[in-house]
C-alpha cells in the first residue's frame, strides 16, 4: 500500500460511514468517526427512516472484504422475487433472477449496529451525539457543537442526503455543481405482526407489492416474522397523503386498495399517524472531492429514490473501489481516480431508480410488462454471458451502473424490434435462436 497513515475523519456512522470506517481502520489508518445522534447501540434506533433494505451483490462483496458476510448472512432473509398482489387479492410471482439469485432483506438498525461492532473492533473512534456544524476546507478542520475543532488528513462526507460536509463545500467553494430533486410522492412506514402462534402472515421469500398505478404498498420479511410495510404516496391531490386525515379515511383506503394487506395489519391506523410520512429526494453535485484530501460517499454524494434497492449497496460499492484503488495508490491518487470512476456511476444509478419506480408503481402487472420480463429470463437462462437483463446486471453482478444503463436503452429498442418482426410470445413459443441472432446483430457489441 502506498498511502501513508494519514489521520482519517468521517462525518456519519451510518452504514456508509461505518462501513468505510472498518476499511480504513483495518488498513491501519487512524480513523475517527463522528456522529450526531446517540448511539443506537444503547437505546433506541431512530424512527421515520426505512427500516428495511435489501442487500445485493455489490453490498455482499464489500461485506465480505471485510469479513462480515457470514455475520450480516445470519441476519438477513432471501427474496427470490416480487410477489404480486392485485385488488382482488389474486398472487403472482416474479423471480428476480435465474434459479439460486435472491435479494436479502435486512434490519437497518442491525446492520448498522454490526457495522459499528466491526469499525470499533478494527480500531475506529466511533464519537456520538458530536454534530458537526462546519468543515473548514483550508484546514481540514471539522468544528462540532460547542465549538471545539479536530483536524484531519483526510476528511469523508458519509452524512447522507442532508450532509453538512457537502454544505460546507458548497458555501465556500465556486463552480460546485448540485441538484436536488423532490419526487411527488412521500412514504409512510408501516407494519404487518408476526402470524398468532408465531411465523410469517405472507410467503417469507419475497418481496410483496401492492401495485396500484399511482401508488403502491410493499412489505419486506423479518426475521420475527413481521413485515415492515412501506405506502409510497402522493403527498397531495384526490388520492394522497393529504386525504388520509382521519383513522376512518384510513381504513376506507385500506379497505379498497390493499384489502388482502389490511386484513393482516391489526395496528394500521395507529401505526398510520405515529409513523412520519418522509420525502423522496434525488441528490446529484460535482465535483465529489476537495483539494484531494477531502471526499463525499454514499448518499452525501448520490442520494437515490428506493426503487432499485441500490442505494445501501451503491454507497458499499463506494467504499470497495476506494478500498481497491488504496493498494497502488496515495491519498490524491486514489481519491481524483474515486470520482472519476464512481460520478458517473452515481448519476445512472440515480436514473435507472427512478425507471425501477414507474416500472414497480405501473408496469409490474401489465401484460407486456410480463411477456417481456419471461422473454428476457428465457434469453438470459438459454444465454447467460451474452444476454443478461438489466436488473440482473445492475443486482447480480457487478458491471458499472453507466453501463447497465446503456443497455437498458439497448434492451428497450431490442424489445421494440423484436415486436416489429412478430417475434414476441410466450418464451415456451420463443425461437430464442432466433432472438438472439436479432441481438447479436443489431445490438450485442460482444
Amino acid at each position: 500500500m502506498v498511502a501513508s497513515k494519514q489521520n482519517v475523519g468521517i462525518v456519519g456512522a451510518g452504514l456508509v460511514g461505518s462501513l468505510l470506517a472498518v476499511f480504513l481502520a483495518r488498513r491501519g489508518f487512524p480513523v475517527t468517526v463522528y456522529e450526531k445522534r446517540p448511539d443506537m447501540r444503547r437505546g433506541e434506533a431512530e424512527g421515520g427512516r426505512s427500516i428495511n433494505l435489501a442487500l445485493s451483490e455489490r453490498g455482499w462483496r464489500a461485506l465480505r472484504t471485510v469479513g462480515l458476510e457470514k455475520k450480516v448472512r445470519d441476519l438477513s432473509i432471501p427474496m427470490k422475487g416480487r410477489m404480486m398482489h392485485d385488488e382482488a387479492g389474486k398472487l403472482s410471482f416474479q423471480p428476480y433472477g435465474i434459479e439460486g439469485q435472491a435479494i436479502y432483506s435486512v434490519s437497518r438498525s442491525g446492520l448498522n449496529m454490526a457495522l459499528m461492532d466491526a469499525s470499533e473492533e478494527a480500531g475506529a473512534d466511533l464519537l456520538f451525539d458530536v454534530p458537526v456544524e462546519g468543515i473548514d476546507l483550508k484546514t481540514n478542520e471539522v468544528t462540532v457543537r460547542g465549538g471545539d475543532r479536530f483536524r484531519h488528513d483526510i476528511l469523508f462526507g458519509a452524512d447522507g442526503a442532508f450532509s453538512v460536509v457537502r454544505l460546507s463545500i458548497m458555501l465556500q467553494t465556486d463552480r460546485f455543481e448540485y441538484s436536488q430533486h423532490y419526487l411527488e410522492h412521500g412514504y409512510k412506514e408501516l407494519s404487518m405482526p408476526p402470524a398468532q402462534g408465531g411465523g410469517w402472515r405472507l410467503e417469507k421469500h419475497a418481496l410483496h407489492i401492492w401495485p396500484r398505478h399511482s401508488f403502491m404498498l410493499i412489505a419486506l420479511p423479518n426475521l420475527d416474522g413481521s413485515f415492515t410495510c412501506t405506502l409510497f404516496f402522493p403527498f397531495e391531490g384526490g388520492v394522497s397523503f393529504d386525504k388520509l386525515n382521519t383513522e376512518a379515511n384510513v381504513i376506507r383506503f385500506f379497505t379498497e386498495y390493499f384489502p388482502d394487506a389490511l386484513e393482516q395489519m391489526p395496528t394500521l391506523a395507529e401505526d398510520f399517524f405515529a409513523n412520519p410520512t418522509a420525502s423522496l429526494v434525488t441528490v446529484k453535485c460535482a465535483p465529489w472531492t476537495h483539494h484531494e484530501r477531502l471526499a463525499l460517499i454514499g448518499d452525501a454524494a448520490h442520494a437515490i429514490v428506493p426503487f432499485y434497492g441500490q442505494g445501501m449497496n451503491a454507497g458499499f460499492e463506494d467504499c470497495s473501489v476506494l478500498d481497491a484503488l488504496l493498494n497502488d495508490c496515495d491519498w490524491p491518487e486514489a481519491l481524483a481516480l474515486y470520482q472519476q470512476l464512481r460520478k458517473p456511476n452515481g448519476d445512472a444509478i440515480a436514473e435507472l431508480a427512478f425507471r425501477n419506480f414507474i416500472e414497480m408503481r405501473d408496469k409490474v402487472a401489465d401484460t407486456e410488462f410480463l411477456e417481456r420480463k419471461r422473454l428476457f429470463t428465457a434469453l438470459h437462462e438459454a444465454y447467460p454471458k451474452e444476454f443478461v437483463p438489466v436488473y440482473s446486471m445492475v443486482t447480480f453482478s457487478h458491471e458499472d451502473y453507466a453501463e447497465a444503463l446503456a443497455q437498458a436503452d439497448l434492451q428497450d429498442g431490442f424489445y421494440e424490434k423484436l415486436r416489429s418482426l412478430g417475434m414476441v410470445g410466450q418464451e415456451e413459443d420463443a425461437d430464442l435462436d432466433g432472438l438472439i441472432s436479432v441481438w447479436r446483430k443489431e445490438f450485442s457489441s460482444v
